[in-house]
């Protein structure tokens, strides 16, 4: 049995700057894709395709913070923290298209280079960098305790980086003529998206199939668990996670001696797993038999 817990339905301390963030990006959104249809630059048109991703990104985000706080109810009896995955799932799969659309938009430009209107290009690259920043900024804090922000921060990076290359890009073409820049820079930016998302997506990927969470040595809790006093041996040990930061963990434990108070056995060792494993969430079935389990040690 285990101690009470709410399964990632407790406060969430980040929805204020994912509102901040998508407020500013939406208002340029609109600013960006009309200069980019002005100037006819790709790598303006593929930044504010990143920008519109990051709309939709946020949006995801502040749906899966909302859902996430509903209790446990009759059908999910863990909430719904696992819509901090399922976001961060569709966040990497809209990256994953935009990148593939701008490289194969860039192969036809690349024999055929458009005239770029350079200035224009420079002049809403640098608002839309200043709008990245502040998103940046806002978001920072969350990525590292929620995947569902980090996924839009990961958003909101790739396309302040997409500001810095069409900067960069329009002035080589302002000081050389060379337009072919254009489509080499979007290129650059979805090269370095896609390994990104990838990472995100494997992360996400890894909550929703129930694998080990990141950064929990199970064989470790497992030594742990046979060390501890009052512990014969131990099966059925599996570890998974409801969000970015909620280890579950259920183990049927043999104890050593028959007579032990299981209660007694099962406080200590939720104890430890929370001290050292900073496992809050642990189901501990006790037995006196191994022969109880059917189960081979494991």
């Amino acid at each position: 049995m285990g101690s009470g817990h709410d399964h990632g339905t407790g406060d969430i301390r980040h929805e204020r700057p994912l509102w901040w963030a998508l407020g500013l990006t939406a208002t340029f959104l609109v600013a960006e894709v009309v200069g980019g249809l002005l100037t006819n630059s790709l790598a303006l048109l593929s930044d504010a395709a990143h920008m519109g991703t990051d709309v939709i990104a946020l949006t995801i985000a502040l749906v899966a913070v909302r859902l996430s706080r509903r209790p446990p109810d009759a059908k999910r009896t863990y909430g719904y923290a696992r819509m901090e995955a399922i976001g961060a799932m569709i966040n990497g799969g809209l990256l994953f298209l935009v990148a593939g659309y701008i490289l194969w938009e860039a192969v036809r430009r690349f024999q055929q280079p458009p005239e770029v209107a350079s200035t224009g290009m420079m002049v809403v690259a640098s608002l839309g960098l200043v709008v990245n920043l502040i998103s940046m900024r806002l978001l920072k804090a969350g990525s590292g305790e929620s995947l569902n922000v980090k996924g839009a921060y990961l958003e909101v990076w790739a396309d302040m980086l997409g500001s810095v290359g069409v900067l960069a890009g329009a002035g080589i073409i302002m000081f050389t003529g060379y337009q072919i820049v254009d489509p080499i820079i979007a290129v650059l930016i979805g090269l370095w998206v896609l390994p990104r998302t990838w990472t995100l997506l494997r992360e996400a990927g890894q909550i929703l199939m129930q694998g080990v969470p990141a950064g929990l040595d199970l064989e470790g809790v497992r030594r742990a668990l046979l060390e501890h006093p009052g512990v014969a041996e131990i099966h059925d040990l599996h570890a998974w996670a409801l969000g970015s930061k909620e280890p579950v963990l259920t183990v049927h434990v043999v104890a050593a001696d028959p007579g032990i108070s299981a209660d007694a056995l099962r406080q200590r060792i939720s104890d430890m797993l929370r001290d050292r494993f900073s496992i809050e969430h642990a189901t501990l079935q006790i037995e006196s038999d191994p022969c109880d389990s059917g189960h081979a040690h494991e």
